[in-house]
């Protein structure tokens, strides 16, 4: 199994500094931030799969099969995530839709500010519903917050 990269917290604080300081972004592909936006996509798009493969689904024979990449256009520049698939081609992503490239304008921004205030599932889900009328469900955000958190 390949091991993640995993992030370096200490170096994101420092480029963040930097950027700040000079006035640079802090999102999109050289900002500080992006590893972690990356992080949260990625992450975020698994627990979506893992939820949406149920024993339901498992039983019927659907499994994962693999990852392809795609670009996204934040309000800050680009970023390459890993989509997740499964075998039956069943399982339609809630944060970041199949076919879509272009991330609401600064949702990425909203997403780390959500998690880094310890916002509920059920106020970020209101949130993500009110702003962008997306709905993502309880157990599709719990299984989200249980990959993330540890990192």
């Amino acid at each position: 199994m390949r091991r993640e990269k995993q992030l370096d917290y200490e170096l994101m604080q420092q480029k963040s500094l930097e950027q700040l300081r000079s006035g640079k972004s802090l999102y999109g592909k050289d900002g500080a931030f992006a590893p972690l936006l990356k992080s949260f996509l990625d992450s975020a798009l698994e627990a979506e799969l893992d939820t949406h493969l149920d024993q339901d689904e498992r039983f019927s024979g659907n499994r994962k099969n693999g990852k392809s990449s795609k670009e996204i256009k934040t309000s800050a520049g680009t970023i390459s995530i890993q989509t997740p698939r499964d075998r039956n081609s069943t399982f339609e992503p809630e944060i970041i839709r199949k076919r879509e490239t272009i991330l609401a304008e600064s949702l990425e921004v909203k997403i780390i500010g959500m998690y880094g205030l310890g916002m509920s599932l059920r106020d970020i889900s209101r949130h993500i519903k009110d702003m962008y009328d997306t709905d993502i469900s309880h157990t599709t955000l719990s299984s989200i917050t249980d990959k993330i958190y540890p990192r």
